[in-house]
């Protein structure tokens, strides 16, 4: 069952279609300060906090179907209350949870930026460890999609293939633990893919935030 999720609203709906930003796993909706302004300059910007993460419910359950259908009411009622579909930011597991919902419903997904997220394939396990103190995010919400990414549903290509928004996939360059050839595969097996390097490691829009925003801006700006 989906559950209502917390969120954070930057800048005022204009011409331009909303912005629906989709962290990753042990962040939440703040983790996007540094690119947020650059973002909400002349649109709406709404950041969800992913169920087990920050002020949303940790119900714990957390498959990436469920954080996905938990997303959707979000992206609907941005489209209902704008008239247009949103565009999409995501890094990481949030990128996995944006194409869930963009292959699913692209009715919702106007474009869409992939922050550092390959295709799933099946890799080792190594087991995290759990960081000292209190968390802003349930662990097992953390080990819960470890599980899942170790050992990724098999439908994963398909899915990636049924996306049809045009489509942004950021690489972090060599630094990134994430496989180059994982990311560029997502580039490739979405319906209208790009492929673009920023040597920053995986946590591009922080380590270099007006690189992505002004690449993300850019994106977005193109005519449909």
């Amino acid at each position: 069952m989906a559950v209502r999720l917390f969120m954070r609203r930057w800048g005022e709906p204009g011409a331009l279609p909303p912005v629906l930003l989709v962290h990753a796993t042990g962040e939440t909706s703040a983790d996007w300060a540094q690119v947020v302004s650059g973002l909400a300059r002349d649109r709406l910007v709404v950041a969800v906090d992913l169920r087990g993460h920050g002020a949303s419910p940790r119900p714990g359950s957390y498959a990436l179907s469920e954080l996905a259908d938990d997303v959707l009411p979000v992206a609907a009622s941005l489209a209902t209350e704008h008239g247009r579909p949103a565009d999409v930011v995501a890094h990481s597991l949030g990128g996995l949870v944006a194409c869930l919902l963009a292959s699913r419903r692209p009715d919702l997904v106007r474009r869409l930026v992939l922050e550092d997220v390959p295709v799933p394939h099946p890799r080792e396990p190594r087991p995290p460890t759990r960081p000292d103190g209190e968390l802003a995010y349930d662990w097992d919400a953390v080990l819960q999609v470890r599980a899942q990414i170790d050992d990724p549903d098999p439908r994963w290509p398909s899915i990636v293939a049924a996306v049809t928004a045009p489509t942004l996939v950021v690489w972090g360059g060599p630094s990134s633990p994430m496989p180059a050839e994982h990311v560029r595969q997502m580039a490739e097996t979405v319906a209208d893919g790009r492929l673009l390097r920023i040597d920053a490691g995986h946590l591009v829009h922080a380590a270099q935030p007006g690189v992505f925003t002004a690449a993300v801006r850019g994106f977005l700006a193109e005519p449909d």
